[in-house]
Formats: structure tokens, C-alpha cells, sequence
């Protein structure tokens, strides 16, 4: 680039002028007549110059005339108080100059106002040159840049537009792919942003519940669940020791040193009956492993309106704590509000050792049906045999003792004393409605809550109670033709040993 120039280079030129501001002037530089009217001759033949610019500046233009001129202007300004312009005097009478004609002192004001415009015009025609200057070469630049890809001398290519379309075409395939990406993902943030929205509320509603916790546990705890006082072996022995109320008691069987907790059924007669299990919603989950059959689950409550399993040792440790037997009442309701039941006489379960075998004499009776001892359901002749359930083990999914090469408890969600596998099944899955089938089942099988000498295997209870009771209590105040005349009596050879209590 050129070297960047200063306006002190051009000290002869003077300020910029418009076009309307040139006036006509006689003569060429150094012309006589331009300190003068001139004639007429000499005004026809003008050339345009500033307006009041006399031939003495014109002389500055040479670098001869530079120091005539600086003298003859400090002569001039000597003198210019002393010398008034008029239209008699001057020949060139034009208001900028002020008082002056453009021969005297006028031309140095005039100078001195218009050399500060003057030196921005030329700087700023010096940047706009320069920056001219730095746009050729850019474009030279560019121009080779362009050459050097493209050389229209050379060997034709006509794959090459066909290549770039295709690539282009690339591209805006990529863009569409992209913009629909980002589309998803808007959808997906303002999603994920619903979820987050919904999780703060829930949130702060569970930090209201805890404040609300937190000022209720500053107050002492009151039990609201109502625990009777009275205490026994069994429900009969509370019965027997002035229970009147069904609902929650402590019993403490004569085989163990610990009380547990158990609901109990008062009858206005005086029997007392020890629940074992409660089916009333599907509200329970009976797929239970193991330990949690052993131990129990579920809910008991003083309004005997929860599901729960009362557990095998518990179960265990009432039933074999007597020399007298107990009898098992298995009670079902189907869903148009029938009742059923089925009552089994020397009831007991063995311990966990024993894999908690259930045993039982005979039954006694009940319209229900003895599921227990088998149903034929015409699949094949061992159906009677197979489904039976006297003296089976209990078997869970995680602890299967069945006689299935298979798993019944696995394959009927539940915990039960399984053969190969069941006819009486009241762990078994709850069915809304009652009624279900072989195809809305995950494997086929019957696994609702049955109980097949009642009810179709394809039916499940929507309600059903296990409890027993001492055998001596069992006939007292029902009609002993109800509870012993039913499809089996007491047969001469079951002889059973009854013990007062």
C-alpha cells in the first residue's frame, strides 16, 4: 500500500469548493487584468477557478512562486485594515471574503475557515484510496483463488457437477435429517419438562405431607387400633375367659414363650374361632415366597376387613399345641353373594422341618364339597388322586415340594399344600367378577381361587375364611345335623379323644 500522506504536503491547495461557488476569471495566472476590471474580451475568454481566487494563488502552484507568495501575502495583510472592498475597487466582490476584495486580506481569512474542512476531505479521500486499494487486492486474491480451482484450459470434468449435486443433495438430506432431530428432541424436552413440572408439584405436596407429619409425631402417640386385654391359648380360650368381641387379640399357644397377635371370631354362643387367612378384594398379594408364608402378611385389623395369611408357624404351633384336635372351617362366598362352606375334622399342620404338612381325619361336612380330597375333572382318571391335598407339603416358588415335575405354586402365583396340583385352591390369584378363563391366563392354567366341589376351576371366589376351632365346640349351638350330617358323618372307626376345657 502507498505510504499514508499528510495534509502539511500540500500546503498550496486550497478548501473545497462547490461548482455554484466558480466564477469566471479573465486571463490565466499572472494576468494583469485580474487586479482589475478587465475588458471585455477578456471576460469572454474565462476558464473556471474558485470564485475570488486572484492570480497571485495561481502562481503558488509552482514551487517557484512559494516564496513570492508568502511574501506578498504578509504585504497584503499589512495592509488590509486600511483597505475596504467595493464594486468601484474590486473586481471579484464575493461575501465569504468578508470586507475584503479577494486581492488583500479576505484570502487568508478565507484560508484559515476553510483549511480544517479542507484537511478532513483529503483524509478522508486518503482512507476511501486505501481501503480501494485493499479491496483490488482482495479481489485479485479471490480472482487467482478462483483461477487455480477452475482452469477453463483444462481437461473437461463432467462428472464434477454431477458429483456436487449429489453432494449438495447429500447435504440437504443431512439438514432435513437434522431439523427433524432437533424437532424430536423439542418434543422430547418439553416432555421431559412436563415430568419434571409434575415431579416439583409431587414434591411439594409430599413436603406439606411431611410438615404435617412432622407436627403430629410432636404430639404423643395414641394406638388407635383397639387391642383387647384379654389373653389364651387359642381363641376358644379367650371365648372361654369372657371375650365377647370379635377383633384383635394376643394369644400365647402352650408350645412357645412369645404372644402373637391374631383376629378373633366371637360368636353370641361362645365359640371362639382363630382365623388363619381372609380373601375379601384381591388388595393382598398372595405370590409370596418362603419365609414370608412362614412368618405372615397382610393386615389384621379390629373389623376383620383386611387380606392376610396368618403364617405356617403360627398355624403350626396352634394346632398341634392340644391333645384336642381342631376342626377347619373353610368358608367362601362367590360373587352373587352365596355362601359355602366346608368343615374338616383333626385338623393340623405339621413344622417347617416337615415342610408344614397339612393333615386332617376326615371331613365332616359342609354344601362346598371336599375339594380337599380330590376332584375328577375328566382330563384323565388320576385326576381325583393328583389334586388331592391330605398330607401334602407346602410348596412356594422359591421352596417347591409338590409332586409336579413342574412348579404349581410358580405357575399359580401363590403359596399352597400342592399335589400335582390342586382342587381346592384359595391362594390362588383374585379374579374380579369370579368368572375367568384357560386363555386369559399367562400359562393356561387354573389359578384363581377355587375350590372345584363347589365351583367350576374357572371360577374364583370373590371372599373365603380359614379358621378353626377346638373339635368339642364345633356342634354346640349350630345343630349337629347341619355340621356332622352333611356328605360324610363321623365314622365308627374315627374315634376322637375329647379333652374339657
Amino acid at each position: 500500500m502507498r505510504g499514508k500522506r499528510d495534509r502539511k504536503d500540500f500546503p498550496h491547495l486550497p478548501g473545497r469548493r462547490s461548482r455554484d461557488q466558480l466564477q469566471p476569471l479573465a486571463g490565466h495566472p499572472g494576468h494583469p487584468q485580474s487586479l482589475h476590471k478587465g475588458t471585455a474580451e477578456a471576460r469572454e475568454a474565462t476558464v473556471l477557478i474558485p470564485a475570488g481566487l486572484p492570480d497571485i494563488m495561481r502562481w503558488s502552484l509552482h514551487p517557484q512562486s512559494l516564496i513570492l507568495y508568502f511574501y506578498t501575502l504578509l504585504f497584503l495583510s499589512s495592509t488590509c485594515l486600511a483597505y475596504v472592498a467595493t464594486r468601484d475597487n474590486c473586481c471579484i466582490l464575493d461575501q465569504r471574503f468578508g470586507s475584503y476584495c479577494p486581492t488583500t486580506c479576505g484570502i487568508a481569512d478565507f484560508l484559515g475557515n476553510y483549511q480544517n474542512e479542507v484537511d478532513r476531505d483529503l483524509q478522508a479521500l486518503e482512507d476511501t484510496l486505501g481501503q480501494v486499494e485493499n479491496k483490488t487486492s482482495e479481489a485479485k486474491e479471490l480472482i487467482k483463488s478462483i483461477q487455480g480451482i477452475y482452469n477453463p484450459d483444462g481437461p473437461h470434468k463432467p462428472d464434477r457437477i454431477e458429483a456436487a449435486t449429489k453432494e449438495s443433495k447429500k447435504m440437504l438430506e443431512d439438514i432435513m435429517k437434522f431439523e427433524a432431530l432437533i424437532i424430536s428432541h423439542e418434543s422430547n424436552i418439553r416432555f421431559l419438562k412436563d415430568i419434571y413440572n409434575s415431579n416439583n408439584q409431587k414434591i411439594a405436596t409430599l413436603k406439606q405431607k411431611v410438615v404435617q407429619l412432622e407436627a403430629q409425631c410432636q404430639e404423643p402417640c395414641k394406638d388407635s387400633v383397639k387391642i383387647h386385654d384379654i389373653t389364651g391359648k387359642d381363641c376358644q380360650d379367650i371365648a372361654n375367659k369372657g371375650g365377647k368381641e370379635s377383633g384383635l387379640y394376643f394369644i400365647k399357644p402352650l408350645t412357645t414363650q412369645q404372644q402373637f397377635l391374631v383376629y378373633c371370631e366371637i360368636e353370641k354362643n361362645g365359640n371362639g374361632w382363630t382365623v388363619l387367612q381372609k380373601r375379601l378384594d384381591g388388595s393382598e398379594d398372595f405370590k409370596r415366597n418362603w419365609i414370608q408364608y412362614k412368618e405372615g402378611f397382610g393386615h389384621l385389623s379390629p373389623t376383620g376387613t383386611t387380606e392376610f395369611w396368618l403364617g405356617n408357624e403360627k398355624i403350626h404351633l396352634i394346632s398341634t399345641q392340644s391333645a384336642i384336635p381342631y376342626v377347619l372351617r373353610v368358608e367362601l362366598e362367590d360373587w352373587s353373594g352365596r355362601i359355602g362352606t366346608a368343615d374338616y375334622a383333626m385338623f393340623s399342620v405339621g413344622n417347617e422341618a416337615d415342610k408344614y404338612r397339612l393333615k386332617y381325619a376326615y371331613f365332616i361336612g359342609g354344601d362346598a364339597g371336599d375339594a380337599f380330597d380330590g376332584y375328577d375333572f375328566g382330563d384323565d382318571p388320576s385326576d381325583k388322586f393328583f389334586t388331592s391335598h391330605n398330607g401334602m407339603q407346602f410348596s412356594t416358588w422359591d421352596n417347591d415340594n409338590d409332586k409336579f415335575e413342574g412348579n404349581c405354586a410358580e405357575q399359580d402365583g401363590s403359596g399352597w399344600w400342592m399335589n400335582k396340583c390342586h382342587a381346592g385352591h384359595l391362594n390362588g390369584i383374585y379374579y374380579q367378577g369370579g368368572t375367568y378363563s384357560k386363555a386369559s391366563t399367562p400359562n393356561g392354567y387354573d389359578n384363581g381361587i377355587i375350590w372345584a366341589t363347589w365351583k367350576s376351576r374357572w371360577y374364583s371366589m370373590k371372599k373365603t375364611t380359614m379358621k378353626i376351632i377346638p373339635f368339642n365346640r364345633l356342634a354346640i349351638g349350630e345343630g349337629q345335623q347341619h355340621h356332622l350330617g352333611g356328605s360324610k358323618q363321623v365314622r365308627p372307626e374315627h374315634h376322637v379323644e375329647i379333652e374339657t376345657e
